[in-house]
């Protein structure tokens, strides 16, 4: 990443500004962005407003070993706009090193505030057989 700054407080930041935004609406513009890497902590923060709005119980995002992602919530089981590749590729990068799970499978709890308030999200991260799935889950 350009800024090597904290990029949890990015994030942070990032649902700061879109709190008022359409977070599906937004994440769709996504694979047209430049900086693929601010994308990828754009869709973080647009992926956790879109789940705090819509009651979600959890957000997957898989990429396969050849390379494509998909995004899929569970709430009722739907398919949300894919970030692409390449965007898809800086967002394992940065829930890597924002959450610090360097092995293979791995969860944590992630606090992330929003506004006046905090939410807590259970993050999990498994790779296997050159697939890698980052599920990001809501509290009820």
């Amino acid at each position: 990443m350009k800024e090597k700054r904290n990029l949890h407080l990015k994030v942070q930041e990032l649902c700061d500004c879109y709190t008022t935004t359409d977070p599906l609406q937004e994440m769709s513009r996504l694979p047209e962005d430049q900086d693929k890497e601010e994308s990828a902590l754009k869709w973080l923060a647009l992926t956790a407003l879109h789940g705090i709005n819509n009651n979600a119980s959890k957000i997957s995002i898989r990429r396969s070993p050849e390379g494509s992602v998909t995004v899929t919530a569970e709430y009722r089981r739907s398919e949300l706009p894919s970030p692409g590749t390449e965007v898809g590729d800086h967002i394992f990068k940065a829930v890597r090193a924002i959450t610090h799970i360097d092995a293979a499978k791995g969860k944590t709890q992630l606090a992330l505030g929003v506004r006046d308030s905090s939410v807590d999200l259970r993050v999990k991260l498994k790779s296997k057989d050159g697939q890698e799935k980052i599920s990001i889950k809501f509290p009820e």
